[in-house]
């Protein structure tokens, strides 16, 4: 077991950021699930638990858990919603990565969270339709952020070519039209509050292939924050070097005797120096400094 969870921790950080994605939506998907197999066997209720971690469509209880704005981009109601959206994520992300950067993958699929997320709950308050259900309503998955992936590639390279299985090769930005038309249709069908979240995915998605053609790059922000919190998680995951103990160095007997030995040895090697050139060229040779140097040195 070690052996693979080693491995696993291996290839997520060898992965590319999209892969890194997939990772994490599968790992929060697993111990969510393996959470409510526990509380099952153990007669539990716990999915109050896991619902602080969804956003809610009601503003008052967003304040309560504004962390849900990013969370509930993480989960996912079952395997099938977690396998649709991560096939769509690795799918398109190849494709997107071989145009922007890591750090704009990263980016734009917050953003479209985050813009999907912002929009479902603006419709729970805007439009009559939802008011009985404005209090309980919540919203989960990644669906919004793939759409946001999907939407950034297609407007940047619209005629890029995907094969698709039963319908042969298709330009890419008639799989995103085709894709965003049917959550909008789909609307009166079931799950509309989804379905609008998708569609502000998708805008997010438009919103930074646009900008970022003009000279904006929206997720810019975003990224800022993400390097921040990464900062502060690596100081705080790093320890601390203990600090050296200061020297202070104190000057006793021994210390003055060997700079008095010093300075002597130093002096008598001069007075030699000048003793030799006294007997070689005589007194009138001597600099003033040397003859002065040879006055001091016969006083002591």
């Amino acid at each position: 077991m070690g052996h693979i969870l080693t491995e696993l921790r291996d290839n997520f950080r060898r992965g590319s950021i999209c892969m890194q994605l997939i990772y994490i939506n599968v790992g929060v998907f697993v111990a969510a699930s393996l959470l409510r197999v526990l509380w099952m066997l153990f007669n539990r209720t716990g999915s109050a638990l896991l619902d602080v971690f969804k956003l809610p469509a009601w503003w008052g209880s967003f304040v309560e858990r504004p962390w849900s704005i990013l969370t509930y981009m993480f989960l996912h109601a079952d395997v099938w919603h977690l396998l649709f959206n991560m096939l769509w994520l690795y799918w398109f992300g190849q494709i997107f990565l071989s145009i922007f950067s890591a750090r704009h993958f990263r980016g734009v699929y917050l953003s479209g969270g985050i813009g999907g997320g912002l929009l479902f709950m603006l419709a729970y308050h805007v439009f009559p339709y939802f008011d009985n259900h404005l209090h309980i309503a919540t919203l989960e998955g990644a669906s919004a952020s793939v759409l946001a992936v999907v939407a950034a590639t297609a407007v940047r390279v619209p005629d890029y070519q995907v094969r698709l299985l039963l319908f042969g090769t298709v330009r890419l930005k008639y799989v995103a039209l085709f894709t965003i038309l049917a959550d909008l249709l789909l609307i009166p069908a079931g799950n509309a509050g989804g379905h609008i979240a998708h569609l502000g995915g998708a805008l997010a998605g438009w919103w930074f292939a646009h900008g970022l053609q003009r000279g904006r790059d929206i997720t810019a922000w975003i990224n800022r924050a993400l390097d921040g919190l990464t900062g502060v998680f690596a100081r705080l995951s790093t320890p601390r070097r203990p600090k050296r103990p200061k020297m202070h160095v104190h000057y006793g007997e021994k210390a003055k005797d060997y700079d008095y030995n010093a300075h002597k040895r130093r002096r008598d090697d001069e007075v030699d120096r000048i003793l030799d050139k006294l007997k070689k060229s005589g007194y009138g040779s001597l600099t003033t400094e040397e003859k002065q140097a040879l006055f001091d040195a016969g006083r002591h």
